[in-house]
């Protein structure tokens, strides 16, 4: 049996060669792992700067986790995905560095499993 992956329908803000998967099987739990270059300001790592909706808008539960140490946000569902619906990661700009500086473009991945 072939490896089953998530689908990356499609990628805005300019970072589509940056999105790679490191997942060997479809899971309805996975967590969404977004590393940075640059520390982070953790006060601007939450739900309203990070999130995910359904394909029509909704938003999902998820615990974000911020890891000063290697620059990295996770998010993780509190819900799981449903199989063969979409769903976007959605990180504005209000994200910003330890000393201010935000995001030039919102990011939205839209996913499916």
């Amino acid at each position: 049996m072939a490896p089953r992956y998530i689908t990356i329908e499609s990628v805005t803000g300019g970072i589509g060669n940056r999105v790679k998967q490191d997942l060997k099987y479809r899971t309805g739990n996975f967590v969404w792992r977004i590393k940075f270059n640059i520390p982070l300001n953790p006060s601007s790592v939450n739900n309203q700067n990070l999130y995910v909706t359904t394909d029509v808008g909704t938003p999902l539960k998820t615990n974000i986790r911020y890891d000063s140490v290697n620059n990295c946000i996770e998010i993780e569902p509190l819900e799981a995905y449903s199989i063969n619906e979409s769903y976007t990661l959605h990180i504005t700009k209000n994200v910003s560095s330890s000393k201010g500086r935000r995001l030039q473009n919102e990011v939205a991945i839209k996913f499916k499993l």
